[in-house]
Formats: structure tokens, C-alpha cells, sequence
């Protein structure tokens, strides 16, 4: 028996032959498959490179990532292909290298460019549906509408939204981004980012205080808004309602002790009639 018929040989011989004729690396790939020939190797990723950025550039939108971080990402999927193939399976290696590549673009995406990151799903969903309004734009000479889109990728209108709403979390925007508008004018985008008022705060204090205020009898009510809004000293609270500076102190004492009492309790206290005091 011929030593041509070795089955090795023939495996070699079984490695698409327009690609083997057309790259002539077949005996790389033999060489890598069997050697893990480094000079083998490198050769061969030069040689598919040109192939990894044409995928890269399939999955460019419009400058959202920089190409040229995906063209390194479909590298990295050509030298997973290149590790893993296996000559003796008589296929081409661009066939095996494709669906490699792409798949590494495809969770580079799903893990790696999202600010907030939606069920993988609808990740994907919102990938495929990003990829195939490019397509369908060209072919209608209009931007596809949910339904359009919907019976494209075989799911419903609804679901399309959801993605496309969920594709808003793929990016973030700086503060720091200068924004010129009509109604705010000019400035950064952090200046017209809403933030938390202190004002409501002590609004909403000073209303429960009031309504606590009112569960009091009034010469309490008066001697603790005299203390504590007018800033007069026991003295002259005594002087100004007619009594002792001591006495004064055992009023604001059993006072405050009472509205700690009705804030604890958490229930509205009864509120007593009202009826002005005179300051004076």
C-alpha cells in the first residue's frame, strides 16, 4: 500500500481545497494541529487577520465602541478557532473561525458595553435588532417601523420596544458634557441634573412641628416658639408672659417632653382649638 494513503494524509487532503490552493496553509494548519508550531501559528493569524476585521467591522455601530477594541476582540476569537480546529474534520477553517468570531463579539457586546445590563435575552434581542434595522433600512429606503422589525426576527412588536427601550442602558453620558439649549442655556450637563432639595426637608419639618405645637396649650406653645424661633432667653420670656425665669424653664422642660411624646407615638395627637396668643 501507497504511504499517500496514510490517514493523516488524507485528512490533510480533506481541508477545502479552494481554501488550501487559494492560502496554501494547509500544511500550517497540519503543522499546528500536530506540532503546535509557533512560526506555524503566526502565520496563520496573519493570514485570517484580514477575515477578523472584516467581522469586526460587520459589528461596528456607528463608532459606539471603537473599532479598533473589536477588531481585537475578533482576533481573540480567530486564535480560540485557530486552538481548537482540527483539520482532520475536512472543512475550512473560515467556515469554523466565523461562528467563532462572532460569538466573541456577540458577549463582548453582552458583557462588556452596557452601563445597566438587561436580561441576556433581551440583550440579544436588542443586538439582533439594532443589526437588522440597518439591514431593512437600506431595503425598505425607510427606518422600519416595530412591526417591520418584529416580523423580521420573528417576535412580537411588543417585545421589540422592550429591547430597543433596553438598548438605551448600553451607554452613558458625562456630566461633564457641555450642552447648549434654548430653554437652559449653556453649561454642562450636570448643571441641569435635578438634585435633592433641602428646602422640602425643613418645609415638611416645620409642618409636623406646627401640628405638634398645636396639641399644646397655648402659654406652652408660646413659650417654646419664643425659645426656640424668636431665640429670647428664659428671662426674657418671662418677662414678656409674666412669670419666672425658673418657671419658664419647667414649662419648656414638661413641653418638650410632651411633643417627644406625640412624635414617638407616630399617631396625630389631638389638636387643641385655635386661638391666638398675643405676643405682646
Amino acid at each position: 500500500m501507497s504511504h499517500d494513503s496514510s490517514p493523516r494524509l488524507r485528512a490533510t487532503r480533506r481541508v477545502s481545497r479552494a481554501e488550501a490552493d487559494r492560502r496554501g496553509d494547509a500544511a500550517d494548519f497540519l503543522a499546528y494541529a500536530e506540532h503546535r508550531d509557533p512560526a506555524a501559528r503566526e502565520r496563520l493569524i496573519a493570514a485570517y487577520l484580514p477575515l477578523a476585521n472584516a467581522i469586526a467591522r460587520r459589528f461596528d455601530r456607528g463608532g459606539r465602541v471603537p473599532l479598533e477594541d473589536l477588531q481585537q476582540v475578533a482576533a481573540l476569537g480567530l486564535i480560540k478557532a485557530l486552538e481548537r480546529f482540527d483539520p482532520d474534520h475536512g472543512f475550512a477553517f473560515s467556515s469554523f473561525a466565523v461562528p467563532t468570531m462572532q460569538g466573541e463579539l456577540r458577549r463582548y457586546f453582552r458583557e462588556f458595553t452596557w452601563t445597566v445590563r438587561p436580561p441576556r435575552e433581551l440583550q440579544e434581542r436588542a443586538i439582533r435588532i439594532e443589526r437588522e434595522r440597518d439591514q431593512l433600512s437600506t431595503e425598505l429606503g425607510h427606518s422600519p417601523t416595530a412591526r417591520e422589525l418584529a416580523a423580521r426576527i420573528g417576535c412580537t412588536p411588543e417585545e421589540v420596544i422592550d429591547a430597543s427601550e433596553a438598548a438605551q442602558a448600553r451607554g452613558s453620558d458625562s456630566l461633564d458634557r457641555p450642552i447648549v439649549s434654548d430653554e437652559t442655556g449653556d453649561g454642562a450637563l450636570g448643571d441641569h441634573v435635578g438634585i435633592e432639595d433641602p428646602g422640602f426637608a425643613a418645609a415638611e419639618t416645620t409642618a409636623t412641628l406646627d401640628r405638634l405645637l398645636d396639641t399644646l396649650p397655648e402659654r406652652d406653645a408660646l413659650v417654646l416658639r419664643l425659645r426656640f424661633r424668636e431665640d429670647l432667653t428664659q428671662a426674657e420670656i418671662g418677662r414678656r408672659i409674666g412669670c419666672s425665669q425658673m418657671q419658664v424653664s419647667r414649662i419648656l422642660r414638661a413641653a418638650l417632653t410632651q411633643l417627644a411624646g406625640h412624635a414617638a407615638g407616630g399617631a396625630a395627637p389631638p389638636r387643641r382649638p385655635q386661638r391666638e396668643l398675643a405676643l405682646d
